[in-house]
């Protein structure tokens, strides 16, 4: 029986051995590192929790992919990273926008679990902070009419300078109002309602878009009509 020590969910149990009896490979990271949810039963407590497990840059994953999970010698944890088991925070059904930076599809990813999860505060405070990592590079390095100090660091006074500067699309400002002036968003007097969050959501999801999305997907176009024209001899 193929075993995995991890802390128990169910009962409390630490570093208690669970029986893994199936495993299923949902991912692929860095076209090496595979990514499963394994069913455990604990043997303190004989019940069931669905872990998430990453392989280890320290394991032999070359041996992994060739003999299967379930089928390796001795335990799991000399092969593979446990992440945490499955729970209400996985019910996120909100995907982040394609091609973000890793530091910003981690914080809209945390923000819809906590949408999720009914936590609004904090689902608006990250999906406000998704917002504000994205636009911090899109002001110039050089003094510009307008541009101080204050505005380079707070978000609510950052967007207006951006539309009236051209350098997001009017198209976006109506669904900017959710940010407000001073970071006055709600946010800081932990009253955010499900409403609230998910206009935060809308705005940070459909910026992100614009931003990341649609300028890769337009690259990536472009490679593809180059290479039917000029394929190679």
């Amino acid at each position: 029986m193929t075993e995995l020590v991890a802390n128990c969910p169910r009962c409390g149990s630490r570093h208690i051995t669970f029986d893994v009896t199936a495993a299923n490979a949902y991912r692929i990271e860095y076209g090496w590192q595979y990514w499963y949810e394994a069913f455990g039963i604990c043997r303190h407590c004989d019940r069931t929790t669905i872990f998430v497990l990453s392989e280890s840059v320290n394991g032999n994953y070359d041996h992994v992919h060739k003999v299967g999970l379930l089928k390796v010698e001795g335990s799991l944890n000399n092969y593979v990273d446990v992440k945490g088991p499955i729970s209400l925070k996985d019910t996120a059904s909100v995907e982040p926008p394609e091609f973000l930076p890793k530091e910003v599809e981690s914080v809209f990813r945390e923000g819809a679990t906590c949408l999720t999860v009914g936590c609004y505060n904090a689902a608006g405070t990250m999906f406000r902070l998704c917002v504000d990592l994205a636009t911090r590079s899109m002001l110039p390095t050089e003094e510009a009419p307008g541009l101080n100090s204050k505005i380079r660091r707070d978000l609510g006074l950052r967007l207006p300078w951006l539309f009236e500067n051209g350098r997001l699309s009017d198209s976006l400002k109506e669904l900017s109002s959710c940010i407000k002036e001073d970071g006055n968003d709600g946010a800081h007097a932990g009253n955010l309602s499900e409403a609230d969050a998910v206009d935060l959501l809308d705005f940070s999801a459909a910026l992100l878009e614009r931003i990341y999305t649609e300028p890769e997907r337009l690259r990536l176009a472009k490679e593809r009509r180059d290479a039917r024209r000029n394929p190679p001899k």
